[in-house]
């Protein structure tokens, strides 16, 4: 297996990242709305579904409740384990999104939610989407995340973070370059503008792109209630900012304001 950089496993052999999506008002709405869109282009059950850095098993645990056959493939020890258990419905294993473990066209749908983020070469998240595009039937789908090169910015915004040392120092350079090199609480990261993720997709084969903003322009004010106000007074502002997001997209807007985005394309 390909070595993936040692910050990244350090960071999630601490971080608990099973509770990420469920334990806070914007994991909620990144959750929904994720699979409010892959439900858009995901083939009925009992299609074949890899999730590519699957970490916990989040998503492949609906996908196998609702019929799909999931394979979860995960970097990480700690995250197999807890697929394991979470995700009982799918076959967990270890493995890197640069080096599938399998062959050519052997899955319906191939979903790389989480692995081109920590991917910091061009040349290495381009791997990723050409393997997955290989494993994936004619006609299959491949949808990857991306965080927005903009969320940063509007993250330290809103928590009344934004200092001028960091409006000069790493939240420039993220905005300029899409580059963060982990040292403030979180880990190794490539910031995606929509742009980009489109033609990274291109680049790597892919057809029929559809790009899509997660969580939509109302994201930051989630975060904000949350912090100002706590977890649960912000979950009231969720289904306000699904709503906005639905419309975002309706109108082809505001992907790059959304904390994460989708593209979507066909092999």
């Amino acid at each position: 297996m390909t070595s993936i950089d040692p910050r990244i496993t350090s960071f999630y052999t601490e971080y608990d990242e099973a509770a990420r999506l469920h334990s806070t008002a914007t994991g909620l709405l990144e959750f929904e709305r994720t699979r409010e869109l892959l439900r858009r282009y995901l083939p009925p059950p009992p299609a074949r579904v890899l999730d590519v850095g699957g970490g916990p098993g989040t998503h492949a645990r609906w996908l196998a409740e609702e019929g799909y056959e999931v394979h979860l493939v995960d970097p990480v020890p700690k995250h197999v384990e807890q697929a394991r258990e979470r995700a009982p419905g799918c076959v967990a294993t270890q493995g890197d999104a640069r080096q599938l473990d399998f062959s050519a066209h052997s899955f319906d749908v191939v979903l790389l939610l989480g692995p081109l983020y920590h991917l910091a070469e061009h040349e290495d998240r381009l791997t990723a989407l050409r393997e997955a595009r290989r494993v994936a039937v004619q006609g299959g789908v491949v949808a990857a995340a991306g965080i927005s090169r903009y969320s940063l910015m509007q993250d330290y915004t809103v928590s009344a973070g934004l200092s001028p040392e960091l409006l000069a120092g790493e939240v420039s350079r993220v905005v300029r370059t899409g580059s963060y090199d982990g040292s403030r609480g979180f880990t190794v990261v490539h910031f995606h503008t929509a742009a980009e993720l489109i033609q990274e997709a291109g680049e790597a084969g892919l057809a029929g792109l559809h790009v899509h903003g997660i969580e939509g322009p109302g994201w930051a004010y989630v975060v904000a209630a949350g912090r100002c106000a706590g977890q649960e007074e912000a979950g009231a502002f969720v289904a306000d900012a699904i709503a906005t997001a639905r419309l975002a997209d309706e109108h082809g807007v505001f992907q790059d304001a959304s904390a994460h985005i989708l593209v979507v394309g066909s092999v």
